[in-house]
C-alpha cells in the first residue's frame, strides 16, 4: 500500500541512481551511485528504495575512502 495516498497500485522496478552530496562545499566530493529495486506508486508518483549499507556508510561519512574499503569504485579516479 503507497504510504502516500494509500492505493495498491504499485509496481517494483529497478532503478540507477545517482545521489550527489549538496552544496558548492561538495562539488568535488564524487557521486555515489545505488542500484535498487524502486517501488513507484502508479496512481501518486511515490517511490521508495532502500540505499545498500555499502554505500549507506560513504553517505554517512561523505567520504570517498569508505568506496575504496568497501571495494566499491570511485568514480572520476584511478585505483
Amino acid at each position: 500500500m503507497c504510504k502516500s495516498c494509500g492505493s495498491n497500485w504499485q509496481r517494483k522496478f529497478t532503478g540507477e541512481i545517482c545521489i550527489h552530496f549538496p552544496g558548492l562545499k561538495n562539488v568535488n566530493k564524487p557521486i555515489v551511485w545505488v542500484f535498487p529495486d524502486v517501488l513507484v506508486c502508479l496512481n501518486c508518483g511515490s517511490a521508495e528504495f532502500a540505499v545498500p549499507e555499502a554505500e549507506l556508510r560513504v553517505l554517512v561519512t561523505g567520504e570517498a575512502e569508505q568506496r575504496r574499503l568497501a571495494k566499491l569504485p570511485v568514480w572520476g579516479h584511478e585505483r
